[in-house]
């Protein structure tokens, strides 16, 4: 097999590796940012333990891949500053997001997130990239489900219309 046996980690990344994971990096960033802003938006405790949740797991990736991309020569995107903690009386009221809509938001988000990491252990030769990116599918998955129990729980969740009446089936 050559180039592409023994160690994965010492094979070479393909380009699609690499933008993905220099790709997974920027993303967690931004998501580091806008789950902190959200933590000081946030009234609700189960959302509040949720975000730390989101906030620990973005910063693992943000690590796992910058390692990963330095490793293997390439430069990640840069960090960015840390948001400070705000109390939540201290926004303003129109200004403020409300616990439904960063539910939603992080629903969304962590639901993006699971198709873009089976993207990337669909597009991996690299076992260990593959594996790593199983692994945020799995976390991902977890912290779905947690967040749609959540949703349903608060009634914050709003269904898609649901077919409550079933049509009658017409013999042909």
């Amino acid at each position: 097999m050559g180039i592409l046996s023994g160690n994965p980690k010492n094979e070479p990344m393909h380009y699609g590796e690499i933008f993905s994971v220099w790709q997974c990096s920027m993303v967690a960033k931004g998501a580091l940012s806008f789950y902190q802003a959200f933590l000081n938006h946030a009234g609700d405790k189960d959302l509040k333990k949720t975000l730390e949740a989101l906030i620990d797991q973005a910063k693992l990736e943000i690590k796992e891949c910058d390692t990963l991309l330095t490793d293997n020569g390439i430069a990640p995107t840069p960090v960015l500053p840390e948001r400070p903690p705000v109390k939540l009386e201290d926004i303003p009221v129109g200004a403020r997001f409300t616990d439904p809509e960063i539910a939603a938001k992080i629903a969304s988000d962590t639901s993006m997130g699971l198709v873009a990491c089976s993207q990337v252990m669909g597009q991996s030769i690299r076992e260990d990239i593959g594996a790593l990116f199983a692994k945020y599918h799995v976390t991902k998955t977890a912290l779905g489900l947690r967040i749609l129990q959540m949703s349903k729980e608060k009634g914050w969740l709003i269904p898609p219309p649901l077919q409550v009446k079933r049509p009658e089936a017409v013999e042909a």
